[in-house]
């Protein structure tokens, strides 16, 4: 129940495994310490919201469009015995009226934004971060020059109708005309490759249980949809991306470590 790539840092890592240390580079990322707050946007089935509070001290708010999502993940919170430091919303982003916060995550949710709409999701969230506050947004991204999905790909018309995909450089580009000085810019293209193929394989070995839920013509196109991402995936048709971003403060300065090693090194809690 977790979204977007794992992040396959070992040989021989499950994709569970895998899946918990993306979570994990995301939380080193962004630099997350005991007493933060942070912001999950598009908080899916909670997974990255449990992992901060339960690993590195936090205390978080996960957003969500889905009601079943935010039903699913507030269950989750309350049997994890830590709903006194999470807070699971049915609420959009631009609505979120209760920051600042240390942090803010976004993973696998911005694909979902809209092109036209890039200005306000960087301004809102450059404006919900405290000065020195970090956001990591976790993306598809498509090659430069190549446009968008057309309306009637078949990803647009049976997968992910009115998903957009923006150009990594355009991301940047963006971000920092809001106020958010891009510091990191990391292509885990690879790993999301790896990741499919996980997913299909998943699949196919509950396929008799997938039709039975969801019907024979939508397990397919599933099937498909998965087969052939991890084929652009490795040929470099498509792209995934976290771009760290922080706030600075009036001075200028951003908090940020003089190395990446803050985090390729892990975090030395036990992960849970």
């Amino acid at each position: 129940m977790t979204y977007s790539c794992a992040y396959f840092e070992r040989d021989g890592m499950t994709l569970d495994d895998a899946q918990v240390a993306k979570y994990d580079l995301v939380c080193r990322k962004l630099g997350l310490e005991p007493g933060m707050r942070l912001l999950d946007v598009g908080c899916g089935w909670g997974g990255m919201v449990l992992h901060a509070v339960r690993n590195y001290g936090v205390s978080a708010v996960g957003i969500t469009l889905s009601s079943e999502q935010a039903t699913f993940a507030a269950r989750r919170v309350a049997e994890s015995g830590v709903g006194h430091l999470v807070d699971i919303r049915l609420q959009d982003y631009r609505d979120v009226g209760d920051g600042p916060f240390d942090a803010i995550s976004s993973i696998g949710m911005f694909e979902h934004v809209g092109l036209k709409q890039l200005s306000e999701y960087f301004a809102v969230l450059e404006h919900l971060l405290v000065p020195r506050g970090r956001l990591l947004n976790h993306a598809i991204s498509r090659p430069s020059g190549q446009p968008a999905f057309g309306s009637r790909t078949f990803i647009s018309r049976y997968v992910f109708p009115d998903g957009e995909l923006q150009e990594v450089g355009g991301v940047v580009s963006s971000m920092q005309t809001f106020g958010l000085e891009a510091r990191d810019v990391e292509s885990l293209r690879e790993h999301y490759a790896r990741t499919l193929r996980c997913w299909v394989k998943n699949l196919e070995t509950n396929w008799t249980e997938a039709v039975d839920l969801v019907g024979l013509g939508r397990a397919k196109v599933w099937r498909l949809y998965m087969a052939g991402s991890a084929l652009s995936f490795e040929a470099s048709r498509i792209s995934i991306h976290q771009v760290l971003g922080v706030k600075p403060d009036a001075n200028g300065a951003s908090g940020m470590p003089e190395t990446r090693s803050a985090w390729v090194t892990r975090h030395s809690l036990p992960l849970v």
